[in-house]
């Protein structure tokens, strides 16, 4: 009897020492806080879409890791997006002046709102859409 009260503690104890070690290897969160400045006006929101790859970047709204609008109140609007593991990000924001959280084009698909795109690549016709791999940045810790 005393052998098995022994096995059972021998057993717990290996069990807790391997939730524990896998507790340690957990790779910790990170927060990346965008900031827009130079805002002209004050009339509806900003927009932020957080990509951690090329699926849909950068005008997918489905593909992102996080998203979130900020109301304009001045010149300048922060968003942060905390709870992101260490790795490559790109962010692609719209001054969305209706409401409709998206990117408003007109027929020829040139947008009728303004928009931005980490690491500020060219973007024209000849250009055209951004790839990630231009726009994305490294988070290995909280960035601004």
């Amino acid at each position: 009897m005393l052998k098995l009260s022994y096995l059972r503690h021998l057993l717990l104890a290996s069990l807790l020492s391997i939730s524990c070690a896998e507790l340690v290897k957990a790779e910790p969160a990170t927060k990346l806080t965008v900031s827009v400045n130079g805002i002209r006006h004050q009339k509806g929101q900003i927009c932020f879409r957080v990509y951690a790859s090329e699926r849909g970047f950068p005008m997918s709204n489905t593909s992102e890791v996080q998203s979130g609008c900020t109301q304009i109140t001045g010149t300048s609007v922060t968003k942060v997006f905390s709870g992101l593991k260490p790795g490559n990000y790109a962010v692609a924001v719209v001054d969305d002046q209706n409401g409709n959280h998206k990117l408003d084009t007109d027929f020829f698909g040139i947008p009728k709102e303004g928009f931005g795109i980490s690491n500020n690549p060219t973007v024209s016709i000849q250009t055209g859409t951004p790839k990630f791999s231009k726009s994305s940045f490294v988070v290995k810790k909280n960035t601004t």
